[in-house]
């Protein structure tokens, strides 16, 4: 009997005594990603320069973008529809270039740099890809804000303006139809 409660008081003590610990030992340091708002995205594109994706209301912000058209394409370079819509998407950037920013969001993980500008140029998308970590979890709460659910469609588009959505487009996309959208978006 001594040697249960003998046994019992010393597992209780280093279950107090670890709980209770300060651990100097934890490293301090965090990654630039880990630092960043649960509401913000790091973005990278294949030039290198950064793209800031803000979280705001029921929408998302693009910095630097004020007053401009943003649509975000969510995509994969293997998807069919997906590489019709960037002859499209290339169309409407240099039609609208001073009020149109689009940002291809690749699905894809760890898909290389070259692979992304292999795709553009064989595709003709001359906007702005972007490769970087933070991808999945933007195009996941895209998703989530449209309501598509975790497995939703490719290509996806979600056309903001300061913040606000515009429309979302699911699937292969007519040309005039996302014009359209740009022009009401623009007052235009």
């Amino acid at each position: 009997m001594l040697k249960k409660s003998i046994l019992f008081i010393s597992i209780l003590s280093t279950l107090i005594f670890q709980g209770c610990s300060n651990d100097e030992n934890k490293d301090v340091t965090k990654s630039a990603n880990d630092m960043i708002s649960v509401n913000e995205y790091v973005l990278t594109g294949l030039d290198s320069k950064q793209y800031v994706v803000k979280k705001k209301d029921n929408g998302f912000v693009l910095e630097g973008a004020k007053g401009k058209v943003v649509i975000f394409d969510i995509f994969a370079t293997w998807c069919p529809p997906c590489k019709a819509a960037a002859t499209h998407l290339s169309s409407l950037q240099e039609k609208y270039k001073d009020d149109l920013i689009i940002i291809g969001i690749t699905i894809e993980d760890k898909i290389s740099n070259e692979k992304l500008l292999d795709f553009a140029k064989e595709y003709t998308a001359n906007y702005t890809l972007v490769n970087s970590d933070q991808n999945r979890r933007l195009t996941n709460a895209i998703a989530f804000e449209l309501e598509l659910g975790d497995r939703y469609p490719i290509p996806t588009m979600a056309m903001y303006k300061d913040g606000v959505l515009i429309n979302h487009f699911i699937g292969a996309t007519e040309e005039e139809f996302i014009e359209s959208d740009i022009k009401r978006a623009l007052g235009k």
